[in-house]
């Protein structure tokens, strides 16, 4: 079995992402061990399950990495956090102060709204649309 386990994102501070990520966001934190150079080991997971993709918040470390924080696609949405329940979601985001882009859209494929993390980096949540 093959799979993606983490990503890396590029952010400003361990602990404000952290903070965002579990409080605004609803992410789970799984591991946030120090490393021998000083910086963290920090991941964060969206789901409850074990084992699913993650991601590894790496604090930037020079200025090529900060001028990447918050644009690591260049505007574009470049997450894609699904859900099983979008109202929820998105009731429980907007109350934790999660800026959105848009009215939520509800498109053939799915109900979907592009949100902005933390820095900036575009994320859509999304429910996908059941196939009968």
């Amino acid at each position: 079995m093959r799979r993606i386990a983490l990503v890396a994102l590029v952010v400003d501070d361990y602990d404000e992402a952290i903070r965002h990520y579990t409080d605004a966001l609803g992410f789970r934190l799984v591991e946030d061990t120090p490393r021998p150079d000083g910086s963290r080991w920090v991941v964060v997971e969206p789901g409850t399950e074990t084992g699913g993709s993650g991601l590894l918040l790496a604090r930037a470390k020079n200025e090529a990495q900060r001028g990447r924080v918050g644009d690591q696609t260049g505007g574009r949405v470049g997450f894609f956090l699904h859900t099983d329940d979008f109202a929820r979601d998105y009731a429980r985001m907007r109350a934790a102060g999660v800026t959105f882009l848009e009215e939520p859209r509800h498109e053939p494929y799915g109900s979907v709204v592009v949100f902005q993390d933390l820095y900036g980096n575009r994320w859509d949540l999304l429910e996908p649309a059941t196939t009968a």
